[in-house]
């Protein structure tokens, strides 16, 4: 548990140091995250969904369907169907955040949360502004009790997408436990 809290220190790090532009071109999923965190986006729903378009590139036809098994699984309910599709994912593409994030998500819906908490970290390695992991790290540290440090996930994951319902009323359910405040 002390390397999730390490990997969440640096992903809060990385969330609240979004890349500003400058000389450098930015890659498209920067601009996305940026265009994400402006309070006037109106068509934030859609910036989201390309976000996560974008990150479910893999570059690879026979991985990006792999992928898609893992996620088809995953919606049905098929946890060890998700889990197995998935693994042959990072298997074959160490690098690849997305799948360790999707793993991740079968991991804690089937109640393995060691699994799930390992496969965000290393989504985390690989993708700091993942909202999603983020997210995902805050429920399990809240499932299991930690609060305060749930709470810190969470905040770091709105600095990223501060548009996610249910991740602001997390947030404002903890604030309200660790500040002595009636739910």
């Amino acid at each position: 548990m002390k390397r999730a809290f390490a990997i969440l220190n640096l992903a809060v790090a990385a969330a609240l140091t979004l890349p500003a532009g400058g000389v450098f071109a930015q890659s498209r999923a920067e601009v996305l995250l940026g265009d994400l965190a402006r309070p006037d986006n109106e068509g934030w729903r859609r910036t989201e969904r390309q976000l996560i378009e974008e990150w479910s590139k893999s570059g690879s036809a026979a991985l990006d369907l792999l992928l898609k098994r893992g996620r088809d699984a995953l919606a049905e309910g098929e946890y060890d169907k998700a889990i197995g599709h998935l693994t042959a994912l990072t298997d074959h593409a160490p690098d690849f955040a997305e799948g360790f994030n999707l793993r991740a998500s079968a991991y804690f819906r089937s109640g393995r949360y060691g699994p799930a908490v390992a496969d965000l970290q290393r989504a985390l390695e690989l993708n700091p502004q993942n909202f999603v992991a983020l997210a995902g790290i805050g429920a399990i540290l809240e499932e299991t009790g930690l609060k305060a440090e749930a709470l810190k996930a969470y905040r770091a994951a709105l600095a990223i997408h501060p548009r996610q319902e249910d991740v602001k009323k997390a947030a404002q359910r903890l604030d309200d436990a660790l500040s002595g405040q009636k739910i």
